[in-house]
């Protein structure tokens, strides 16, 4: 291997540690803080040992200047007045607090230093989340420009079909004519959807759900009476709206309890923000029962045990508020 190969493999090698210790920075300042602040604690114990060492030795040096300022001689016979007394006593607590900040020096050295890498990894993660939400915006308001262009051009229909990635599906079912008895197979086209395919936030309120790791979640107020579940379902749309009227911000996990749905990493952030001057979104919860849902007819007639709930959430609400 030439000498020009091993210089670029190193440096190549530097760079990728580089990065890597770039990007796990946060997370290493806060670990490094932690420690220090644990070290920092033990080294003022330590000191605080020695303490006592140096009391004594002042207190030993006090109790020769009372002597001394009461018999108006030092141990040697020289005169000693009330200003020798003052001046000696303010040498002693100088030069004792040179010793105690001497002493303590290392532990507060290390504590500054330690909340200093706290601050730092606070401050990175703070401008990371500051540019994920501007990307997140810019995404967000990019995709919203290609649907309009998409209606614009094609027709809602299209957009639909586009948007919640509908497959259809024929079955063929046997029919009796009620007049004549004669019996006549009928295709039927049924459309098949996944809430995924419909947005990051929407899910079928029925008898079993799965979480984020795949687990089978059994929902406790799903009922085998659609009625009533859309009794439910309204119902706890209605609080979720007096909640967020009275709390002016509702996040999603709040409402997937509300629904008996398990709880999802985004639904920690997006969510609701209420503010009647200066509205941020819609203003209000809705669980998208009655707009294009592809589901609804179906699950009020019965023919269907679960119904697609789709949030209309206003995005990330740390950074609305």
């Amino acid at each position: 291997m030439t000498k020009r190969k091993i210089t670029n493999k190193l440096t190549e090698t530097i760079n990728k540690a580089g990065f890597k210790l770039q990007k796990h920075s946060p997370e290493i300042l806060l670990v490094c803080g932690a420690v220090g602040a644990v070290v920092s604690a033990v080294v003022a114990c330590r000191a605080t040992l020695k303490v006592d060492v140096i009391m004594s030795d002042v207190e030993e040096k006090m109790n020769k200047i009372h002597e001394a300022e009461e018999t108006g001689h030092t141990e040697t016979g020289l005169e000693y007045s009330k200003e020798d007394a003052k001046k000696d006593t303010a040498l002693v607590y100088a030069q004792t607090g040179m010793k105690l900040a001497k002493l303590y020096a290392p532990a507060a050295a290390i504590g500054a230093i330690s909340l200093t890498s706290i601050f730092a990894s606070n401050n990175i993660l703070k401008k990371r989340n500051v540019a994920i939400t501007a990307a997140y915006a810019a995404i967000d308001q990019s995709f919203k420009d290609y649907r309009g262009r998409v209606i614009e051009r094609f027709g809602k229909d299209i957009d639909k079909e586009l948007k919640y990635n509908l497959k259809s599906e024929e079955t063929t079912e046997e029919v009796t004519d009620e007049t004549t008895g004669e019996k006549k197979e009928m295709t039927k086209t049924n459309f098949v959807v996944k809430p995924s395919d419909i947005s990051g936030y929407a899910r079928f309120f029925e008898k079993y759900t799965q979480d984020d790791d795949g687990n089978c979640i059994l929902n406790p107020h799903w009922d085998p009476n659609n009625e009533y579940n859309l009794m439910f379902i309204k119902a706890q749309e209605r609080y979720a709206n007096d909640l967020l009227i009275s709390k002016k911000r509702l996040f999603l996990n709040e409402v997937y309890r509300m629904l008996g749905l398990p709880e999802t990493k985004a639904g920690q952030v997006v969510g609701w923000v209420y503010n009647p001057d200066h509205p941020i979104g819609d203003n209000y919860v809705d669980f998208g029962l009655y707009s294009d849902n592809l589901s609804y007819s179906d699950f009020v007639n019965g023919c269907e045990p679960a119904i697609l709930l789709d949030f209309n959430v206003d995005g990330n609400i740390w950074e609305l508020m």
